[in-house]
């Protein structure tokens, strides 16, 4: 392994503290609209008998001028067996991966908890709003080496690019670029700079506990929601995010700083323990990382009977970390495509096909039509009004504070985006050459203007979409209309402390 990747210039000091933390949150922010792209890329319900009869017509084709064909009988079997099974991955995948961009925002709440708490000159109010990366692909701030991440469907080369953002241990890619920021290997590694810094250089005198932050004991952060839970093969409910794996933390001081950190670590990545197979130790990181970035899937199903303990993320052992739940999909999707393709004596029958949409990578909403750049128009807006708000919450407290979350961020979350997203994903336009194109939400930071409230915005946003598609309704702005009205410059903060 290269061993440059470890020889970096800059590392966390108090001098550059302010900064480190700002970097951490824009580390946690550019995850998000990646992992809720490819989650809404699943179909987490198609309907069995049609995604059995389409399978079955699949099968027979593939076996068309082979000489030891299947017959009728095994393919309709196998068919049959194939769609109930893809009934029950599909919810589960989406839900592992939801349950993960839940945590990542829970993440960029824990950064900014300490970034606010941090007295000057080491922190500050956060900015979260105008961070979602604006080139596609896109880079993970200071990652080094520097890897592509993209806004793409489900897929190996998706879930492999979420492995290498959540992976403990270093690899090495082709693309290794610098930029200004602060240079780290791994997220965690990154993570243990500013814990160092903390334990080494601060004082608790460093902290103000009293600076608005989003508390443990208002009930903003919920482990899971509607969108995360997903039902086995028994059709009994599974909540993939653990009630002890961890929450917001009353950022105070030296110890509870260093406490939200860690938490932010082991919530991401997987253990470190070498894997063993059959022929012996393989040299590995992040569990089932090659040192190059190739995926080694496990001997025992990640999160069966024989896991590795260091694969979870809570005292009680229920909840995988983001690194294995990504790992489970990913082994899942390779282990079955490698059965069927034996099966039917084929090479690249790829069951995803019938439950995950197939998206454009990295869309603009720009290059689509007038009708759909009204509805992408809104939708943007909405997500990024998620960040004015979640911003505002840092410039203010109590009662306000709890207004902007409670029936802001959650409504607009779980109501309104997830809506607009589900429904743009179904939708399609044909293109100047006559060919069919594929739509889908492309969560870009949406521009408000100076010269009013970004909510009156969304509203005008909001009937200037219902004039162009059906798919926004009289609903829909109702539920915008009742949304805190937070302006761009939130609140005025006196000493820090969210006085209005």
């Amino acid at each position: 392994m290269n061993g440059l990747l470890f020889q970096l210039p800059v590392t966390v000091t108090k001098s550059n503290l302010k900064q480190a933390m700002q970097q951490a949150i824009e580390i946690e922010i550019a995850t998000i609209p990646v992992y809720l792209y490819t989650y809404y890329s699943i179909n987490r319900n198609p309907s069995q008998s049609d995604v059995e009869a389409h399978i079955l017509s699949d099968m027979k084709a593939s076996q068309k001028g082979k000489k030891n064909k299947r017959t009728d009988a095994e393919l309709q079997q196998a068919a049959a067996q194939l769609a109930l099974e893809i009934m029950v991955f599909a919810n589960k995948a989406g839900g592992l991966i939801m349950s993960v961009a839940v945590e990542e925002m829970l993440h960029m709440s824990l950064s900014s908890n300490i970034k606010n708490a941090l007295k000057p000159p080491y922190g500050g109010i956060p900015s979260l709003v105008g961070k979602t990366p604006k080139v596609w692909p896109a880079y993970l701030p200071g990652h080094v080496p520097a890897f592509e991440i993209n806004r793409g469907k489900l897929s190996l080369e998706q879930l492999h690019a979420f492995l290498l953002i959540e992976s403990p241990l270093p690899f090495n890619v082709d693309k290794a670029e610098k930029g200004q920021a602060i240079e780290y290997t791994t997220i965690g590694e990154y993570y243990d700079q500013i814990i160092n810094c903390i334990k080494t250089e601060l004082k608790d005198s460093d902290f103000n506990g009293d600076a608005p932050q989003l508390l443990p004991e208002k009930g903003y952060y919920a482990q899971n929601n509607i969108d995360t839970i997903y039902y086995d093969e028994n059709h009994k409910p599974q909540f993939p995010n653990a009630d002890d794996s961890g929450g917001l933390v009353h950022v105070k001081g030296k110890d509870s700083a260093i406490h939200a950190m860690n938490e932010i670590i082991e919530q991401g990545e997987g253990s470190k323990t070498p894997l063993y197979t059959p022929k012996g130790k393989i040299e590995i990181v992040g569990d089932h990382l090659t040192p190059d970035g190739k995926v080694v899937c496990p001997v025992t199903p990640v999160g069966d009977e024989g896991t590795n303990s260091g694969d979870y993320d809570d005292k009680n052992k229920k909840e995988l970390s983001h690194f294995d739940k990504f790992l489970e999909v990913y082994c899942t999707i390779q282990r079955k495509n490698s059965e069927l393709n034996t099966f039917l004596n084929t090479k690249n029958f790829d069951f995803t096909k019938y439950f995950v949409k197939d998206l454009p990578k990295n869309p603009s909403t720009s290059n689509y039509p007038k009708a759909i750049q009204d509805v992408s128009n809104l939708t943007n807006a909405i997500y990024t009004y998620i960040f004015i708000m979640a911003e505002a919450c840092y410039k203010t407290a109590g009662h306000k504070q709890y207004e902007i979350f409670m029936f802001g961020i959650h409504k607009s979350m779980i109501w309104l985006l997830d809506n607009l997203c589900g429904t743009m994903s179904g939708l399609s336009y044909t293109d100047s050459s006559g060919e069919k194109q594929s739509v889908a939400a492309t969560l870009e930071d949406y521009d408000f203007a100076n010269s009013s409230s970004p909510k009156s915005q969304i509203i005008d946003l909001a009937g200037i979409a219902m004039a162009s598609s059906p798919i926004v309704s009289q609903t829909l702005l109702s539920r915008i209309k009742d949304l805190p009205d937070v302006p761009l410059e939130a609140y005025l903060v006196e000493n820090n402390k969210g006085i209005l």
